[in-house]
């Protein structure tokens, strides 16, 4: 009961904080634009009341007056850099600016990475790499409202609405827990936030205190982000030591079975090796296995990819991402002292 409480009055309190945070023009121009249905808005809101105790008006307040639909995240999330080619996608991560910032945030942080490590089995380079890949380490967070962001997700694009609408009252909650002002934090056009972009149930879920203060904050606390990063992994579970993907090569036409889109290993490597499909150096026979392909826009280059592969596709659900932060912490790694 006391919690309750606690959280009834926090949620009061921090709604309260931002009561003026738009200008009148801009709310005016919103409501003019805004496809959410109002009445959705107000299920919503009972929902919070329902469901975690908080204040309904302040709730359907919030996000009907002060969060703000954009059409650019509309825009923003149906056309994702996912869906680039690997020759184009690459570019984009595997820079040489990108890989001596990925050495020298290693460089800052290296006794943090090693005591995470230590803790989860994650090795530094991928923990650097993720970091990297997502926010320039810590340097481009974002730049939309996560309230804003979450909004216009779940009130007005159909095809994920329901999944956004759980981020949005995983938000509101970790907003009650962590202390936030639910106006503030800033990240991606999906809501994704902090240095690591974890997205809202995530972070409630995956998020931890890793040097003991009392708080879990991925905005401004290097350990607590490059902690909650090896929790994550471990918690999906990540084999400390277990390769990641080698390249593959083919001794004959490739078996379209093996290139399910299924992210996850179905096959062995036993079955790959019936096939012709070889990696060098070789591998263990029973290990669960996935042939991947990556247009380098001069055909194919395949891949075979592990358990710990698919650990990365956890974080995003692309084998593209995935072999941007295996690379990438590859071109890290080697250029350690």
């Amino acid at each position: 009961m006391a919690r309750l409480n606690t959280l009834k009055q926090t949620i009061g309190y921090v709604f309260l904080l931002g009561a003026v945070a738009l200008s009148l023009g801009c709310s005016t121009q919103a409501a003019r634009q805004d496809p959410a249905d109002p009445v959705a808005l107000k299920a919503f809101a009972q929902t919070m009341a329902d469901q975690h105790g908080m204040d309904a008006t302040a709730v359907e307040s919030l996000i009907r007056d002060e969060a703000i639909h954009q059409q650019e995240i509309i825009d923003a999330i149906s056309n994702p850099a996912e869906a680039l080619p690997w020759h184009r996608y690459r570019e984009i991560f595997l820079t040489t600016d990108r890989i001596d910032a990925g050495v020298d945030y290693w460089a800052e942080h290296r006794e943090l990475l090693d005591a995470v490590e230590a803790r989860y089995g994650v090795p530094p380079e991928i923990v650097v790499a993720i970091i990297g890949v997502e926010t320039r380490y810590g340097r481009y967070r974002g730049r939309h409202r996560v309230i804003d962001a979450l909004r216009t997700l779940a009130f007005a694009y159909p095809p994920r609405a329901d999944f956004f609408r759980s981020e949005l009252e995983a938000f509101l909650v970790l907003a009650n827990e962590e202390g936030m002002n639910p106006r503030t934090p800033l990240g991606s056009y999906a809501g994704a936030m902090g240095v690591p972009q974890f997205i809202s149930s995530s972070y409630r879920a995956y998020a931890v205190d890793f040097n003991g203060n009392g708080r879990r904050d991925l905005f401004s606390e290097p350990a607590d982000a490059i902690g909650s990063v090896g929790n994550y992994f471990a918690r999906h579970h990540w084999r400390a030591g277990a390769p990641i993907a080698l390249p593959a090569t083919l001794d004959s036409t490739v078996n379209e079975a093996f290139l399910d889109s299924d992210l996850k290993p179905k096959h062995t490597v036993a079955e790959l090796k019936r096939s012709g499909i070889r990696t060098d150096p070789p591998l263990g026979d029973e290990q669960p296995a996935r042939l991947l392909a990556l247009d380098t826009g001069n055909g194919n280059e395949h891949w075979v990819t592990l358990n710990n592969f698919y650990v990365i596709t956890r974080y995003n659900h692309s084998p593209l991402y995935a072999m941007a932060v295996f690379q990438l912490a590859q071109a890290i790694k080697a250029k350690q002292p």
